[in-house]
């Protein structure tokens, strides 16, 4: 088995492949582009696919302008207009789900499957906090692993200990892949001002101006956004008539955890 070294891992701002309608991916906090890379070939049978990475993430726009509610979204405009795209099927997973969803509000989406999007914790619950300090107490984590990456992931252990977090079926997955997800998180030169305006800012979402389908897709096994308890903003109040799809026992990115069955999920939703 290739041994995956820190070293070769190299970061770019986006993917664009295939052929159809338009389709934008947008990943999930401290991701790249290619958390999508299971599920781009099936994808990309049926849609134009632009795959970014969201601004302050390793190879994505810096946050020269600051952190702003609308920053990320803001730069993923940016791209969907540089590829020509007045509006696209957007798919988004975790903190891409709640950016597509705010894309959404803007009439940027043809539809929009959003699995575990981020900022539904109901209003008053503190728990989101929780979330957040994990992904500081993960770079601290990831600082001291990534010189020994390739050790970590020469093992089924250490390679299911490396994505212990966001996926519950990890057997599939590239050790290079699951390199290049270790390095670029630890390469996410936004996290800490993201962090930090989450939790002054919370997540605010003009969900009445969202005036095209929705689906989203929760994994019951999810560990950074445990189902159902931070869906509520969005079961109750922002999205209750979206359709709603459960996955039992999927973790919290299910395009790695189970990638037919989720490219099954969104183009099943993007078909007129």
């Amino acid at each position: 088995m290739d041994r995956p070294h820190a070293a070769a891992v190299s970061f770019s701002p986006s993917h664009r492949g295939g052929a159809g309608t338009p389709m934008v991916l947008l990943h999930g906090f401290t991701d790249t582009w290619r958390s999508w890379e299971l599920v781009l070939p099936a994808l990309e049978a049926r849609h134009d696919v632009l795959a970014v990475t969201l601004a302050g993430h390793a190879g994505g726009p810096p946050l020269d302008r600051g952190v702003t509610d609308a920053v990320l979204a803001d730069a993923v405009e940016e791209a969907m207009d540089g590829a020509g795209f007045a509006s696209a099927h957007l798919v988004g997973n975790s903190l891409g789900g709640y950016v597509a969803l705010q894309l959404a509000a803007r009439g940027r989406a043809d539809t929009v499957t959003t699995l575990s999007p981020a900022g539904g914790w109901a209003e008053g619950d503190e728990r989101f906090r929780d979330s957040l300090a994990h992904f500081a107490t993960m770079q601290e984590l990831l600082a001291a692993a990534i010189p020994h990456v390739a050790t970590i992931l020469s093992t089924p252990g250490g390679r299911r200990r490396a994505t212990a977090h966001f996926t519950e079926r990890w057997e599939h997955l590239p050790p290079d892949l699951i390199a290049h997800l270790m390095v670029g998180a630890a390469s996410c030169t936004g996290v800490f001002a993201l962090i930090d305006h989450a939790a002054s800012a919370g997540w605010p979402l003009d969900a009445a101006a969202i005036r095209c389908r929705v689906r989203v897709v929760w994994g019951t096994a999810d560990r950074l956004l445990a189902w159902p308890q931070t869906a509520a903003r969005y079961r109750e109040e922002w999205l209750p008539h979206a359709e709603w799809i459960e996955l039992d026992g999927v973790g919290h990115c299910p395009q790695l955890d189970v990638p037919l069955e989720t490219a099954q999920l969104i183009l099943g939703f993007t078909d007129p």
